[in-house]
């Protein structure tokens, strides 16, 4: 299979209406810098590269970067890891502003039988080793995603569990719709994405953490290819 280019990926986002986090591919890092500083820090610096699946396993990714110092050092150490890796120098960087918040994790593959599928869990442990998630087969209706949100183990912690704030469940929803959608419209196409969420409105545990979901990290692959 074939992994789909960066900006590709973002372009068929866009066209299905799913929120990405503020962003640009640069060249070098003075352009990097100055995309940092327009998009405004925190950033987070990704390598690209298609002979790099998981960018985090070869230090590819840098976040929570705070100055234009220290995105250049950033800049350099990535280009380093990518290049002793795969022996090239990455294709680009993306500069990206960094979500705050927990994160859940939406995806699809392509099942031999039913065809799209939808896969939806908290982000992390939960996800990674606990393998907490729900699926669906596309196309889906909102009652599948409310129950597809509802259903994980791990659902009290988006009502706010211990004192917690409340996630958006609608807006949630409303992503999980609108990558049903996208899936069914680009059956040959394999994509992972990961969900990154805004920064609270309050202390209130009743204030809703989730206001404007946005992906943050977005990997497609071309089935069959």
């Amino acid at each position: 299979m074939k992994q789909l280019p960066i900006d590709k990926a973002l372009q068929i986002l866009s066209k299905h209406s799913i929120p990405v986090a503020k962003c640009k591919l640069v060249k070098n890092a003075d352009s990097a810098a100055k995309e940092a500083k327009a998009i405004k820090y925190p950033v987070v610096l990704k390598g690209i590269s298609k002979d790099i699946i998981h960018k985090t396993d070869i230090g590819a990714v840098a976040i929570g970067i705070n100055s234009e110092e220290e995105l250049r050092k950033a800049y350099e150490r990535i280009e380093k890891s990518i290049r002793k890796k795969t022996g090239k120098k990455q294709e680009a960087m993306l500069v990206q502003r960094q979500s705050a918040g927990k994160e859940v994790i939406i995806g699809m593959k392509r099942d031999p039988q039913f065809g799209p599928v939808v896969m939806f869990g908290l982000g992390g442990v939960f996800v990674e080793v606990l393998k907490d998630v729900s699926l669906r087969v596309v196309p889906l209706e909102k009652k599948d995603c409310i129950e597809m949100v509802r259903e994980i183990k791990g659902f009290p912690i988006l009502e706010g569990a211990r004192g917690g704030k409340k996630a958006n469940i609608d807006a949630i929803v409303k992503l999980l719709l609108s990558v049903s959608n996208l899936a069914e419209k680009n059956r040959q196409v394999i994509f992972h994405l990961q969900l990154g969420k805004s920064e609270g409105l309050g202390n209130s545990p009743r204030t809703p953490w989730i206001r404007h979901p946005e992906i943050f990290d977005i990997f497609f692959r071309l089935y069959g290819m």
